[in-house]
Parts: structure tokens; sequence; C-alpha cells
């Protein structure tokens, strides 16, 4: 320990007697990192929220691609005038659709006009094979006869026109790139094959090789898909004056949340940045202290993100707040180095500057490298979840960390070193006044701190059993926002948002080799049908179901026998087959797939308990929990949230116990470990009780509040608790309490004032999620500021002696 404590001097001695060539380093360094930040890419999509090893994931990509499920975008038209079946519309939509055929990728547009509208027929039988000249841009039919046609239509309603006929839509279907296709299928088989056992080395081999040749197809996807969006929505642009169009479907919703995250990320950041300039030119008072933070944050960020780019480590929607995160965490530990300087300046003005700077850091660098493993290791807890996004968020954090340690820890004192040594200062008279309150509170009334403490933790932890745990992505968006407006009405006029699949498999005495399907299996599929419409968040659904009810109504409302339907099956046109039965039949599986779309917007949605009432139905109708499965986004959301909650509960547990080994090693106590924890865990508590009792639901976003709560508050405690143990050598408890509460105080409320008031304007942000964790990190501040200046003295003063007293 004394090689290396000899070894860290000498280092730390060169940085401070070779400022420039320090300086210089690290400039290079974030030219070079700068230079890489325009690869630094941010991943929305749906995909990256998912859990890719998750036996419920691997069965929604194999149902996916056992009944070809298309990707697509929905495009609302609402005409101001005329309405959805006038010339006008009709002339727009025609456009509209030509217009959007010409992108590359774009299969097909469907819409009004060109699907087949079943009038005047005798029967079904009979039409089917002309099904290709029935639409309307084929007929001039009448239009009281085409709106009595869409009308309560089976298939078109909710999806092409909805219900009270006021607005149209266009399904743009988009063609799949065959060699992603390809490597899809073969990278899914070997992922169900390691459900079951493990794989051996020349398959582990080949599935990394299959993933490498999929990255970059699936990034120009991405790319390609990013560029249609925009295009269809300037395409759009030119129509809107006549019409209220809103564009919708899964990859719309991730670009425009890529869309607000980046936009947050560069015009909230640059305001956190213009405050924190602000604030600290306000409590010190010299430029010096403004640039010093600013270079040292802004050298760590960007060589973060620089290496995150080099790299190819993408950000997400749960991982895009590291660099507040990061900011946050970086600023403290300057602060806290600003403060010792300043503090030793006063104490000894003999000094010059060359060795002030050194003894602040020599003093610094044990505690500040400590607290910053800790840092660490309170996110660290996050790499023990199942979902891949959450562990990289996790690394990404400590990765972060370990950068910022270490660029502060070295350009800190390299920069202030060519400065002059300033004039002795002392603190503001706004933050002694502060700080003569929590003196005068934790000291003379320890046990009514105490007791508060405690009545606090208990009113918090039952504000625990009240935590919900929901996602939506509708509401991620402000309503005041385009996007919150597009979604919601998509999802209220054309039949919900999120895709739940519910896959039948027909049972065994049900089935008939000389038949598709038998009339048995269709009453079941009626049944099944009607359960799931019972539900009042539950919107369209499309199953084999609609084709039968179309069917009847076209055959006179005759029902078609069994036979009737296989012979219709065996020689309906390929299109329409694909369309209205091979995306819901599997004959070779003998399953049968009802695709339900779930209406995000219902009022009080409680999606757990949907799930469980569904199920139940099942139960109801005799089908055994092994002959139906519940799967797509909406299922794999939900898993996700669950998984997450309890992979937080156990790993925080564990995160605590961990968090106390760092405590040990430097403070050789497990008394001080104990103590030390204390606050971590009551600030935790505290923040997730206020979301309980304010009913704020954990989300894909919030749910990680508790281990960003755990990493910004440990920070403080290494600081206050190594000063307070310095102080103690020659002060009895209550003096060095005091002389502790008056200098890493300082630092302390400095760096909570400027967190708070820097992610108050995160309030204004369109993305509602950022504007809960701007005030979640805030909460997160002040509770740590309280509990360290109130609580922690008391229990140092009251459990850690002098040596006098031992």
């Amino acid at each position: 320990m004394k090689i290396i404590r000899r070894l860290t001097q000498s280092f730390l001695s060169f940085i401070i007697t070779h400022p420039k060539s320090v300086l210089t380093v690290f400039i290079l360094l974030t030219i070079m990192s700068g230079s890489q930040i325009r690869d630094f890419k941010i991943d929305a999509s749906p995909d990256t929220l998912l859990m890719r090893n998750n036996i419920d994931y691997i069965r929604s990509k194999e149902i996916d691609r056992r009944f070809s499920t298309p990707e697509f975008l929905i495009i609302a038209y609402k005409p101001e005038r005329g309405g959805i079946f006038s010339g006008r519309t009709f002339s727009v939509l025609k456009e509209l659709s030509e217009r959007i055929r010409q992108l590359d990728r774009v299969e097909s547009v469907r819409s009004i006009l060109n699907v087949p509208v079943l009038i005047q027929t005798n029967t079904v039988i009979s039409q089917n094979k002309e099904l290709s000249k029935t639409s309307m841009e084929h007929n001039d039919y009448d239009i009281s006869l085409v709106k009595k046609e869409f009308t309560n239509h089976p298939v078109y309603e909710n999806l092409l026109v909805n219900k009270t006929q006021t607005a149209t839509a266009l399904q743009v279907i988009f063609k799949r790139n065959d060699q992603l296709k390809k490597l899809d299928n073969e990278i899914l088989d070997l992922q169900k094959k390691s459900l079951h056992k493990d794989l051996t080395g020349p398959e582990e081999k080949y599935l990394f090789s299959l993933m490498s040749q999929a990255g970059p197809l699936k990034s120009r996807l991405e790319k390609q898909r990013d560029m249609e969006i925009e295009t269809i929505k300037g395409i759009i642009k030119d129509y809107e004056d006549d019409a209220d169009i809103y564009l919708g479907g899964v990859h719309a919703l991730a670009y425009d949340l890529v869309r607000i995250i980046k936009h947050d990320l560069v015009l909230f950041g640059a305001g956190i940045a213009v405050i924190m300039c602000l604030v600290l030119f306000l409590i010190f008072r010299k430029i010096r202290w403004v640039l010093i933070p600013v270079l040292c944050c802004s050298c760590s960020v960007i060589m973060t993100m620089g290496l995150f780019a080099l790299f190819e480590l993408k950000t997400t929607v749960i991982s895009s707040n590291f660099i507040t995160l990061q900011l946050i965490l970086n600023l403290a530990l300057v602060i806290h180095l600003i403060v010792q300087y300043r503090e030793y300046n006063v104490q000894y003005p003999e000094l010059d500057q060359t060795e002030l700077v050194q003894k602040t850091l020599f003093n610094k660098v044990t505690p500040s490298f400590y607290a910053g493993v800790t840092n660490a290791v309170g996110f660290g807890s996050l790499i023990f979840s199942e979902i891949q996004p959450v562990i990289s968020f996790g690394w990404m954090m400590i990765i972060a960390m370990f950068i910022s340690i270490t660029i502060s820890l070295i350009l800190f004192p390299a920069v202030l070193t060519l400065f002059k040594k300033e004039p002795a200062a002392g603190e503001r008279t706004f933050s002694r006044l502060v700080l003569r309150f929590f003196t005068w509170l934790s000291l003379r009334h320890p046990y009514p701190v105490l007791i508060a403490g405690l009545c606090i933790l208990a009113v918090s932890a039952a504000g625990l059993f009240r935590l919900d745990v929901e996602n939506s992505f509708i509401n991620y968006f402000k309503k005041s926002t385009n996007v919150n407006r597009e979604l919601s009405y998509i999802d209220r006029e054309f039949g919900g948002t999120t895709p739940l699949d519910l896959v039948y498999t027909i049972a065994p005495t049900d089935k008939d080799r000389h038949l598709v399907i038998t009339a048995k299996t269709v009453r079941m599929l009626h049944r099944i049908d009607n359960s799931l419409k019972k539900h009042e968040a539950v919107g369209k659904i499309m199953s084999l179901t609609n084709f039968f009810i179309l069917a009847k109504e076209i055959n006179k409302d005759k029902p078609l026998t069994e036979y009737e339907v296989t012979a219709l099956y065996r020689t309906m046109p390929g299109s329409f087959r694909r369309d209205l039965i091979d995306t819901y039949y599997s004959p070779e599986h003998q399953q049968v797939r009802f695709n339900v779309r779930i209406k995000d917007t219902t009022e009080g949605l409680d999606r757990g308990k949907l799930i469980t009432d569904i199920k139940e139905d099942m139960k109801t109708l005799d089908i055994h929990e092994d002959r139906f499965i519940l799967t797509n986004l909406f299922i794999l959301y939900e898993d996700i949230l669950q998984q997450l909650f309890k992979s937080q509960i156990v790993t925080l547990g564990s995160s605590c116990a961990i968090l106390m080994i760092p405590f040990f090693v430097l403070f050789r106590s497990v008394r001080i470990a104990l103590i030390g924890i204390i606050p971590n865990i009551m600030s935790v508590v505290i923040v997730l009780g206020f979301m309980g009792w304010a009913g704020v639901p954990l989300d894909i976003m919030t749910i990680t509040i508790a281990s960003i709560s755990l990493g910004i508050t440990v920070d403080d405690m290494f600081h206050f608790i190594s000063r307070y143990l310095e102080e103690l050598k020659d002060n009895p408890e209550s003096k060095a309490a005091h002389q502790t509460l008056f200098s890493v105080g300082y630092a302390m409320l400095y760096t909570a004032l400027i967190t708070i008031i820097g992610f108050s304007i995160l309030a204004f942000s369109d993305f509602v999620p950022g504007i809960i964790f701007g005030l979640l990190t805030g909460l997160a501040m002040a509770i740590t500021l309280v509990t360290t200046l109130s609580l922690l003295p008391a229990l140092l003063v009251k459990f850690v002696k002098g040596a006098q007293d031992k």
C-alpha cells in the first residue's frame, strides 16, 4: 500500500509540475474523441427494450415468422370538408398513395380505393376469383352503397375507416430485406435451440458470425427507415391545409422518440450548462471557478461519448440520461476539490499556488477515488438485470464514472496550477446560514433528528406498497405535442396502438384431415373473439373470425359450411388468402392467431390486470394454458417491467451490502460502513415512497431511479465521513462534526443547488420521462443534502467516538 501511495503521489506531483503538457494531452484526446461523436447513436427501436435471450421474446419472433407479420405504417386522413367518400378525398388518397409508393422499400399502399368492395355479389364462392377487380378504383359504385359496405365492416372498420366514417387511413406496407430475413431466421433457430440446451463451441461462433453479419444490415435498415419517415412526413405536409393527417406505427414512434431525445439533449443540455455556469459564478464570484468545472465536465462527457461511439455502444431510451448523470457526479467531485482548495487558501496563507494545489489533491484523492468506486457500484446494480439495455446502462455509467474520476483528478490540478493564487475568500453568507441551521439541528437536537428520520422512513416505506408498474409510450409525450396528438388519435379512432397476439392451438379432437378447419373450431374461435371484445381496452381484432363474418355477410347472412370454407381456401387468390387467412392461420402448426391492438388511451388501463383477465377468460372457455400463447409487444413490455421491478428489489439489496465494502476498506470499521449506508438506503426508500404516494408509476425510464439515487447519494457520504474522521483526530465529536459541516457541507450544498436548479428546466421538456427524471433527480439531491447534513452528523457523533473516548 505504501508503494502504491508513493507512486500515486509521484504521479500527482508530476501533473502539478507539468500542467501545460497535461493540458495539451487532454486537448488532443478531447479533439480525437469529439471527432467520433458524429457516430454516437441513439436507438429507440422497440427491440432495444426487450430481453433477447428471454423465452417470450424468442417465442414472439417465432410467431412473427410463422404468420409473416408485415412491417407497416398508418397514415390517418381526416378531411376538413367533403367527407372521406368525396371525389376530393379520393383524389388526395390516390395522389398520396402514388407518391408514397415511389419509396424503394414500399411494397403496397392500401386504402379504401384499392381494397375489394364486395357489393351486389351473390355468394362469396362466385366472387373470390375476381376480387382484384372489385375495388373502387376499378368500379363506379354508388357512394351510398359504398358507405353502407364500409359500415361495421369486419375487416376495414378501425383499419381503413374509423367507426364514424369521418376519417380514413392508408396502410403503408414495406418489403422485407431477404438477406436480413435469412440471417434472422438462422439466428432465431439457434436462439430457440439455446433455450433447451447449451450451444456447442462451433454453434456459438456461428451465432456470433450471423449476428455480426446482421448488425450492419440492421443499421442500414434503421437509417433507411428514418429517411422514409422523413420523406413521408414531407409528403404529408403538402396536404395538411385541407385535412388533419396523423402518422402512426411502431417505427414512427421510435423516430419521434429519437428526435425528441436528441432535441432535449442539445437544448436542455445547453440550458443546464448555462445555469451551471451562472450558479457557479454567483457562488464563487470568479471566472476560474466556472471555467475549470466546465472544462473538466466537458472533457469527461466528450471522451465518454467518443469512446461509446468508437465501440458502437448505442444509448437507448433507458440510458439516454447518462450524460446528465455524469455531469452531476463529475461536477460534485470538482466542487469538493474547489471548496477544499479555498479552505486551505484561508488556513495556509503562506503556501504558494503549487503547494496549495498539491495539498488539496493529496487530501482529496483517496476519498474521491473511493467515492467514484462506490458510485460505480451503485450503478452496477443495473448490470444484474436480465434486460440488455438496462445492463448496458449500468456498464455505461460504470465506464463514465471512471472516466470522470480520472479526468477530474488529473485535469483539475493541472489547470488550476496555471492560475495565480487567488486572495483568500470566505463562503457566502446564505451558505453559512444554511449550514448553521443544520449544525444546530444535528448537534443540538440529534434525537428529534433520528426520530424524524425513522418516521419519514416508515411513511416512505408504506408508499413502496403503492408503487405501480406501467408503461405507455403515448404518455411519454406531453398532451400538447404533435406526437401525442397523432398517436392518441390513431389509438382512439383506428383501434389501438400496442399489438398483442393470442395464438390458439386447435385441439387434436377438433381436427379433420379432409377439412382446412372444422365447424367446432370455428365456433371456438368466435367464442375467443367475443371474450376479447368485452374488454374496454381491446381495440381492433384481426383473426380468422373476421373472414368468417365477412363471408357470412356476402353469403346472404348464411355461415359457410366447413366444406365451403375448405373449397374457398383452396381456390382463393394468393394475395387475398395471404391477407385474410395466412397471416392468422397456420395449417401446418394448427394454430390461429388473434392480432389484438390495445387502446393505450383507455382511462385507468391496468395492463397487468388485462393480461390476467384474458388468461381467466381462456380458462372459462375450458382452454388449457398449454393451448394458447400471449405474446407480441404488449406482453413483452409488461414482462420486461415486471422482471426489472423484481430484479431491482433483489439487486438493490445486494448493492447496499456491496457498497459497505469500499466503506469498510477505506475506514476499517463495520460500524462506520453501516452508518455510511443508512442515508443511502433512506434516499432510495424516500424517493420510491414519494413516487408511490404521488401515484407516479414505475415505467421503463423511472424504474432505474432507485439505482440512480443510490449512485448520487454515496458520493457525499464518503467525503463527509472522511473529513469527520480527519477532524476527529484533534477534536471532540461535536467539534469534528461542526468542522466537517463547515467544510464538506459547502461542497454538498453547492452541488445540490446547481443540480436542483439546473434540472428544474427539464420541466419544460415535451418528453414526460425526461420531466419526471429531472424532478426525481432534484428530489434525490435534496434528500441526499438533508440526510447528509442532519442525520449523518447525528449518527457519527452518537456512534463514532474519538480516540480519547475509547
